[in-house]
């Protein structure tokens, strides 16, 4: 790809961020329980560090934080799996529980050797998604760790990567009916697991577990969130904590270029233009409203 002057001062201003995402810190020990094949997932270095792996098509693992908590960001350091990890996800997330519930995703499907991961964003509000954003990214997530950053608040939700925002979702549920998460505490994930059915090229290209295990390794989890665990009082305490306009509902001009730099260029996948996502020709109504 031959960028102009504009386009290059902007990428080296993205990658100058990624010293932020370093900044990442906080104890698994402290911070998380091991709710899923607890075998699959070891911490060490004093808890700052982490390990998830897939060992088989029916045995990975998954972490939970220990807080429950209604708006804030949760931030984490990841280095995906190298190599061929066809065939694997590896999820970071915040989720409320039952069926109806509330999600923020990044989730990371893996590819064979040489090509590149894809970035799998949605957000889903009651049960419900179809929400999907995907990207490509524009550095080796498996070569070094890189933060992860869901920021979620009363007006809209933000995802970030090494402190770029790369996607952003407003909350048009008064105004416009759009189902936005807001009244179910939720708790961070990360997993690694299996998904042969789908995640690599539709399915198509199935895990080769001769390379298992399959690790994804963590430096860091940092939650600055509103703790609620249920109670309309504490719902409201933490959408006042967090309803800070200025602070949670916008992005700086240098974020907003940021943000239409990666869309630009590293955008494969908008539900916003998928024809299957319209009724009766009309697209999601939110699809043609401002996000940032």
């Amino acid at each position: 790809m031959v960028m102009g002057k504009q386009s290059a001062a902007l990428l080296a201003a993205i990658l100058a961020s990624v010293l932020v995402g370093l900044a990442a810190g906080g104890n698994f020990y402290e911070e998380c329980d091991a709710t899923w094949e607890p075998q699959n997932c070891w911490a060490y270095d004093d808890g700052n560090r982490l390990s998830l792996a897939l060992v088989s098509n029916s045995s990975g693992s998954m972490i939970r934080s220990k807080k429950q908590f209604v708006y804030g960001t949760v931030s984490t350091m990841i280095q995906l799996v190298p190599g061929d990890s066809a065939g694997t996800v590896t999820t970071y997330y915040t989720s409320s529980l039952g069926d109806n519930h509330d999600e923020i995703d990044f989730e990371f499907l893996g590819n064979v050797t040489g090509q590149p991961y894809t970035i799998h964003t949605n957000v889903y509000a009651a049960g419900v998604g179809n929400k999907e954003m995907q990207f490509k990214p524009w550095f080796d997530p498996t070569a070094d760790y890189h933060n992860y950053t869901i920021s979620w608040a009363p007006c809209m939700i933000v995802w970030y990567i090494d402190g770029v925002p790369i996607r952003a979702f407003r909350n048009f549920e008064a105004s416009h009916g759009v189902a936005f998460p807001t009244s179910q505490p939720m708790y961070a994930y990360s997993s690694i697991w299996a998904a042969e059915d789908w995640a690599t090229q539709g399915g198509s290209v199935k895990a080769d577990w001769s390379k298992a295990p399959f690790v994804a390794s963590y430096h860091g989890i940092d939650l600055d969130v509103c703790e609620c665990y249920g109670g309309g009082s504490c719902i409201a305490g933490c959408a006042e904590k967090f309803g800070d306009a200025g602070r949670y509902c916008s992005l700086s001009v240098e974020q907003v270029g940021k943000l239409q730099w990666v869309q630009s260029n590293y955008r494969i996948y908008d539900y916003c233009a998928d024809p299957k996502r319209s009724i009766n020709g009309q697209k999601p109504v939110e699809c043609g409203l401002a996000q940032y």
